[in-house]
């Protein structure tokens, strides 16, 4: 089945413009709420948000929609994502709701949904919620008596931050670290600093002033630069960078040296196995994680299993197949121990745990092994299938020949924008960069 509203993370698109309409939100709440309404108890929702400017619609027509088939809904504001998937199933709501385009710039929104466990729903379930919304609502409305509530619960902050600090080993201190921390101008620009504070550690906030619409503008772990300055301007043990949703991060060692999704894996998958906390011997990841990594992890005696791009797909692997440590060169970071869904902010602090625990800086223990030269670019295209047409699959092909078993190629549709990215890793990196160039120019083409 060919979906039209959901990718490959809930639905995503520019604000005020299908998807993204406030008609279709209030449709995908009455939709989503009637999927989720089951036995005779009050049925209730929770609704998140990071800091865009179009959250304001998207969250009053959702709670229309919810209201209007009976289910109560909680709103909690500005969190981040795993905040709500956490908040979800500890307060038994029936369905979690974020709305967040994540990394994207502040004209664009999504909407992602949990369920009662905390996961986001499967294929399956948000194909039923699509068919819903495509087939008609009027019969699933409740009657005047039996419309919902909403209310607005103000300690979610407190509860978010007591959950994180508990995921910190205990007997460790960030006392006497100085550690800088972008929020991306996005969900966790209250809660971020103040972990890190209660936790001991002398904080330097940035990206902490949202105006919604400077959500992930020059800021965040898409645009990292400013923390790397700011760890080398202030002299700081370690840099954070969160996304517009706080559900990735990438870090900077004290000399402002940047570490991907790839390194933060490999150091907290090699510290739980030497403590015996990780679970299948390996992590999961998905194709686009580095060569590099999966030698680090074979080298000490662990695999990486890969998925298809996307956190969720990650997650369904690791329930699947038993693992707790797995997620994305990008750098959300799933710790099954802990959360249902990527989140940054707890990834970091188990980074903080080893370094702690080594004595030693973070530039000696977070860069875990060498990556192989890796080239990632964009192709926009406006409509049509480039990569379907029979020259552009030639080119691949032929290129995929030349590299052999000394690299690898991925070539793949955006789930979530019309881009194609054009993905290419070996250990010739001239000849990485003359691939990815030359594929570029042919998708261009095929897509003009």
């Amino acid at each position: 089945m060919r979906r039209r509203l959901f990718g490959t993370d809930g639905i995503r698109g520019r604000a005020n413009t299908e998807p993204m309409t406030a008609d279709i939100a209030l449709k995908v709440g009455m939709a989503a709420g009637c999927q989720f309404r089951r036995g005779p108890h009050q049925h209730r929702v929770l609704i998140g948000k990071d800091t865009r400017l179009s959250g304001y619609m998207l969250e009053a027509a959702l709670t229309a929609g919810f209201i209007s088939v009976g289910m109560d809904v909680i709103i909690v504001g500005p969190m981040p994502t795993p905040a709500v998937a956490i908040l979800t199933r500890s307060m038994r709501c029936d369905l979690g709701v974020m709305l967040s385009a994540s990394h994207n710039p502040y004209e664009d929104n999504g909407i992602k949904l949990f369920g009662p466990d905390g996961f986001k729903l499967s294929d399956e379930v948000e194909a039923i919620i699509e068919g819903h919304v495509d087939n008609g609502l009027a019969k699933y409305l409740a009657a005047p008596g039996k419309l919902g509530r909403a209310k607005r619960l103000h300690d979610v902050h407190g509860r978010y931050i007591e959950f994180v600090k508990h995921t910190f080993p205990k007997g460790c201190t960030l006392t006497g670290m100085r550690i800088v921390v972008d929020c991306a101008n996005g969900a966790a620009y209250k809660v971020a600093p103040e972990i890190l504070w209660e936790l001991g550690a002398e904080v330097i906030p940035i990206g902490v002033n949202p105006d919604g619409t400077n959500i992930n503008r020059d800021c965040g772990s898409t645009s990292p630069e400013a923390m790397c300055r700011a760890v080398q301007d202030y002299r700081a043990d370690l840099g954070i960078a969160l996304d517009g949703d706080a559900d990735r991060v990438l870090i900077a060692d004290e000399t402002g040296a940047l570490l991907d999704g790839d390194q933060v894996m490999g150091v907290i998958a090699n510290h739980w196995r030497n403590s015996g906390q990780l679970k299948r011997g390996g992590v999961v990841a998905t194709v686009m994680s580095n060569m590099g990594l999966e030698r680090y992890l074979s080298g000490i005696g662990l695999t990486l299993d890969r998925c298809k791009v996307g956190d969720r797909y990650v997650v369904e692997q690791m329930r699947r197949d038993g693992f707790n440590v797995g997620g994305e060169q990008s750098g959300h970071i799933i710790l099954s121990d802990y959360t249902t869904t990527g989140d940054g902010l707890i990834a970091a602090l188990q980074v903080l745990a080893v370094i702690i625990g080594c004595g030693r800086r973070p530039s000696e223990v977070c860069r875990v092994f060498e990556p192989l030269p890796q080239l990632l670019r964009n192709v926009r295209f406006s409509g049509g299938q480039p990569l379907e047409q029979q020259g552009v699959q030639e080119a691949i092909e032929d290129y995929r020949r030349k590299l052999g078993n000394s690299g690898r190629l991925l070539i793949r549709a955006s789930g979530t924008e019309p881009v194609i990215r054009v993905m290419a890793e070996g250990e010739d990196e001239a000849l990485i960069g003359n691939i990815v160039d030359d594929l570029c120019g042919v998708i261009r083409a095929a897509a003009a």
